[in-house]
């Protein structure tokens, strides 16, 4: 998929969401780039389709945040910034077990290569390349 803007790039983010269902554990996404590839862009994206109307950054610092749905298919979104962590077994300091064990959830991580092993079987798997004027996004699953 070719996107031309950050507008394209939040709408297909919605359209993606569209694909999700829930499932026995939590849906879990990761996001894959590099720096300025769109990674949060389409976390807002995600967000606004799901509704939120608060601000939706990157929690590189705190590392995750956790929005609260209301009238969506998830209960929570939560977002997972692994920039700064220095290797999966860093999930465990976020409750990962218990996150991943909630249907309810949808689990979206930035930087999902750092932390690649602790991912479920059954992650989606978005990869972002960029260009000056573009962007392109692939999908996969682990």
């Amino acid at each position: 998929m070719h996107v031309e803007s950050v507008e394209q790039l939040k709408e297909e983010a919605g359209n993606f969401l569209q694909k999700l269902t829930i499932g026995e554990k939590a849906t879990v996404v990761g996001l894959i780039g590099e720096l300025g590839a769109g990674k949060t862009s389409f976390v807002q994206g995600v967000a606004e389709a799901l509704g939120i109307t608060e601000s939706v950054t990157s929690p590189t610092f705190v590392l995750e945040k956790i929005y609260q749905l209301v009238d969506a298919p998830f209960g929570q979104l939560i977002h997972i910034d692994a920039y700064r962590l220095d290797g999966e077994h860093e999930l465990k300091q976020l409750d990962w077990d218990t996150l991943i064990g909630n249907p309810k959830n949808l689990i979206v991580i930035e930087w999902a290569d750092r932390v690649m092993r602790a991912l479920p079987e059954g992650t989606r798997i978005v990869t972002l390349t960029h260009s000056k004027e573009s962007r392109d996004i692939s999908y996969g699953s682990k």
